[in-house]
């Protein structure tokens, strides 16, 4: 009984992680660009009072012996990087992208961030950068006086100066992608860091190699779907409640031995 206590510990502690990754998820349902995550759990180690195929007479082994769990722990969380859906902005320098890929960020500390929100501005160096002011990589300066963007689906970006007849290319955005995208560290503000495990940023244009087309004039939606994490809350509860009801029928068995015995 007093093992199940543990056990249950362990079930509460899992759930609670469980809840706090959907309430992220929840929280960031109107993010632009962002990814939801999901947790993984995994069973602890087993105490085997009998081992199974052990011999049980000289003639016959135990066909599964005894196998007694000690509980759950979170291996991981995962980044699901399916693509939201698009919202139309019709704002020149409002960016998505159509299938996999993301944007190249300089940081301030020297090194890139990656992202998938495509929000971007002009600074006053005529830069184009994100939210934050960050530039995005490679550098893309827009010439002073320009009244129109234009940027098409292979990333080419031209822009119209007044008193001119036809638009000049500026620069082309470039897209990076990695083997393993769910190992990328998640920073926060919309970002990523590269690490070992998601491998080394393959760049590309748009279009090619397996990075996706840029669409202008539209953001990427969150991908958390309301209704799905509503369920999954709600089956968290019902886990947690069911772990919690162990922890109160181990504690009444403990309590009868106490008095009774």
């Amino acid at each position: 009984m007093n093992s199940a206590l543990w056990i249950s510990k362990t079930g509460l502690s899992a759930q609670d992680t469980a809840l706090r990754t959907i309430s992220n998820n929840l929280a960031n349902v109107g993010t632009t660009g962002f990814k939801k995550d999901r947790v993984v759990f995994e069973d602890l180690m087993y105490q085997i009072s009998q081992q199974p195929g052990g011999q049980s007479s000289q003639d016959s082994t135990l066909p599964t012996g005894v196998q007694l769990g000690t509980g759950v722990r979170v291996a991981g969380t995962q980044k699901q990087f399916t693509v939201g859906s698009f919202q139309t902005t019709e704002r020149n320098l409002d960016l998505a992208i159509e299938g996999g890929g993301f944007f190249q960020i300089s940081l301030p500390d020297g090194s890139v961030g990656y992202s998938r929100t495509g929000s971007f501005s002009i600074d006053q160096n005529g830069q184009i950068v994100n939210s934050q002011g960050y530039t995005l990589e490679p550098v893309i300066n827009i010439p002073q006086g320009a009244i129109n963007i234009s940027i098409g689906r292979d990333g080419t970006v031209s822009a119209l100066v007044a008193g001119q007849t036809a638009p000049a290319q500026v620069g082309n955005i470039q897209l990076v992608n990695f083997i393993n995208a769910a190992g990328l560290e998640a920073a926060g503000g919309n970002l990523y860091r590269e690490t070992v495990a998601s491998g080394t940023p393959q760049q590309s244009t748009p279009g090619q190699n397996g990075v996706g087309e840029v669409l202008q004039g539209v953001l990427e939606s969150s991908n958390v779907s309301v209704v799905e994490e509503m369920v999954n809350m709600v089956a968290t509860q019902r886990a947690y409640e069911m772990n919690a009801r162990v922890v109160s029928t181990a504690d009444q068995m403990l309590q009868y031995l106490s008095q009774n015995l």
